[in-house]
């Protein structure tokens, strides 16, 4: 049986893969410290389906950890997703070091440890952000200038570059993949249609920061995951950095009024000033993602829209539950 770690498995997009990974029959391991950035009951929930799963492991570990890392892991992996962070670009700016930490240094102690076990393929979750301000659209990975505006687009850079040095040296394929603004069911709450459409629900006013004409190249979770597998299986050259995207923008104001229609709540629009660390906008070239891993985004923005709203107003209405943290932590 196929094995595979993932860390920040419990996390929206580690947790889709988890499920999708577990269906397929791999056995696979989780490495999540259920960092508070948002509720760790939250993440306890997203992966509570599979706690008496035999193929599927749970290990609360801090990616910082490097002994911690070695001793509760087997390190008979066949691949390494290695999706584990701290995220967030507007919160980076505030404590740029603890994005140094978990980010740099837990992607290095991931990186040891495959080399020490002869992992074959390593995964590395970077991000759209590491484009920062590049006014060359849409971008493609053959771009050489990366401007990264933010702590947390410095810290993706680095892994993206710390990645190639270990499969220079050590014959670890590794490949980045650059995910673009993912939505979809068990989104984190910080980001913008989750937050969004929670303020909607309770009546509360939207903030836009500028005048809402930054657009985001919005790529939804089955097609994230779907990319994700296909690079899991990739056995080309031994170094890739490959965007995950929709190839298509949507404005905020448009998002805006996407929710609007698929709520049919009204929104109440609040315009506020423009955050540091906000690019005005991403988009991704995913020619090379169709060229080597056969990749094809299909999620209509709106029918994804929907797919999120309809988990939302149902995940408000289950209560957070003592026993479901109980299997998962006993």
């Amino acid at each position: 049986m196929r094995h595979v770690l993932v860390t920040g498995g419990a996390g929206f997009i580690g947790s889709h893969l988890v499920d999708r990974l577990l269906n397929e029959g791999w056995r696979v391991t989780v490495v999540d410290n259920f960092d508070p950035f948002y509720e760790p009951a939250t993440k306890r929930r997203n992966v509570e389906a599979h706690c008496h799963n035999k193929n599927f492991t749970l290990v609360d570990a801090d990616i910082r950890d490097f002994a911690m890392l070695r001793s509760n892991l087997a390190g008979d992996y066949e691949v390494i997703v290695h999706l584990a962070a701290k995220a967030g670009v507007r919160p980076s700016i505030q404590d740029p070091t603890a994005y140094q930490e978990v980010n740099v240094v837990g992607t290095q102690n991931l990186l040891e440890l495959a080399k020490s076990w002869d992992v074959e393929q390593f995964i590395f979750a970077s991000s759209s952000s590491v484009y920062g301000v590049n006014p060359n659209v849409p971008w493609r990975e053959t771009d050489h200038v990366l401007l990264p505006i933010s702590p947390y687009a410095s810290t993706k850079v680095s892994g993206e570059l710390t990645g190639h040095v270990y499969s220079h040296l050590y014959g670890i394929r590794f490949i980045a993949l650059r995910f673009f603004t993912v939505y979809g069911p068990r989104q984190r709450p910080d980001l913008a249609i989750h937050k969004f459409a929670k303020l909607m629900l309770d009546a509360e006013p939207v903030p836009v920061y500028g005048d809402g004409s930054a657009r985001r190249d919005y790529t939804y979770i089955a097609d994230i995951v779907q990319g994700i597998r296909m690079a899991m299986e990739y056995r080309g050259s031994f170094y890739e950095v490959i965007n995950l995207g929709n190839n298509r923008t949507v404005s905020i104001l448009e998002m805006i009024r996407a929710l609007e229609e698929v709520s049919g709540i009204s929104a109440k629009v609040s315009i506020q000033s423009e955050q540091p660390g906000d690019a005005p906008q991403t988009y991704a070239d995913v020619s090379k993602a169709k060229a080597l891993l056969g990749y094809e985004p299909k999620t209509d923005f709106r029918r994804g829209l929907r797919e999120f709203f309809d988990w939302l107003t149902n995940q408000s209405a289950i209560p957070n539950r003592p026993e479901v943290t109980a299997a998962l932590t006993g």
